[in-house]
């Protein structure tokens, strides 16, 4: 999917919502737990909730990693049943991948081709060389982790080095990386007030922002900072909208709370 698709989509539906598929078999309605694939049923049961309401799908691989090839056939029939099904709908490999030149190309591979994900998120802190490969596929993008929403964000992402933040030398030196254009950002919302100065430096990149909801981040404070002329948010909501009720109204309740957030984004569009 192109930038411009992606906009298209965030007009059409008067959203920028992201929902996180972080399946926790811990957490899901118990009554799931008697099919054959309850991962794989509770995410379609969500998706065809909420489909008309976002524009991406984010399934975080460590939830289905822990369950070993059980996890990751889930995790693929997850993926194939929104391409399939919902085309226009943006899906993010929530992997956060990165290592030398070779091993990044397998795992870029992996996530764009064999599975088919339009994005897949990275870390940065082994440089260019981990992160170009991804950057190599045309029209897919690569999620770099610039500042998150941890608490331990702090032990290294906000430090001063040569009088500047580690996390703005991140973002200003990848600006240089080979097709870079195909470059997201994460940046957490529970620190909306940095927002001004990441757009300063990527104005017209998208942002994938965690943390709304259940880790205390502003959708007002985010979007006053982060909107740009193409919007260039995708919010994402995981445990607040697919937790939202663990009896068998999951789904409309997951709905529920997937339309509170749109109908707030669809007001902030309308000003911008």
């Amino acid at each position: 999917m192109t930038t411009k698709q992606l906009v298209e989509q965030i007009r059409t539906k008067k959203s920028f919502l992201c929902i996180g598929l972080d399946v926790d078999l811990n957490k899901i309605p118990q009554h799931l737990l008697q099919t054959e694939d309850p991962i794989f049923e509770f995410n379609k049961a969500i998706i065809d909730a909420t489909h008309d309401l976002c524009v991406s799908y984010k399934p975080n691989t460590a939830f289905y990693e822990a369950y070993g090839i059980k996890g990751w056939q889930s995790l693929e029939k997850t993926i194939n049943y929104i391409n399939e099904k919902y085309p226009e709908i943006f899906t993010i490999a929530d992997a956060k991948r990165g290592d030398i030149g070779n091993t990044s190309t397998m795992y870029a591979k992996a996530f764009f081709e064999d599975l088919a994900f339009d994005s897949v998120t990275v870390a940065p802190y082994m440089g260019k060389d981990s992160v170009e490969p991804f950057l190599a596929f045309k029209n897919k993008h690569t999620i770099m982790l610039a500042l998150t929403s941890n608490e331990g964000a702090f032990d290294f992402q906000t430090k001063i080095v040569d009088g500047e933040e580690l996390y703005k030398k991140v973002l200003q030196t990848s600006k240089s990386w080979k097709h870079s254009e195909n470059l997201m950002y994460v940046c957490g919302a529970t620190k909306a007030e940095y927002f001004k100065e990441i757009r300063k430096i990527v104005p017209n990149n998208f942002l994938l922002v965690p943390g709304v909801g259940a880790q205390g981040g502003s959708l007002k404070d985010v979007c006053q900072f982060g909107l740009n002329s193409q919007v260039g948010l995708l919010i994402n909501s995981s445990r607040g909208i697919i937790y939202a009720s663990n009896g068998e109204d999951f789904a409309n309740a997951a709905r529920n709370e997937a339309l509170i957030l749109q109908k707030e984004m669809e007001v902030i569009l309308s000003f911008n």
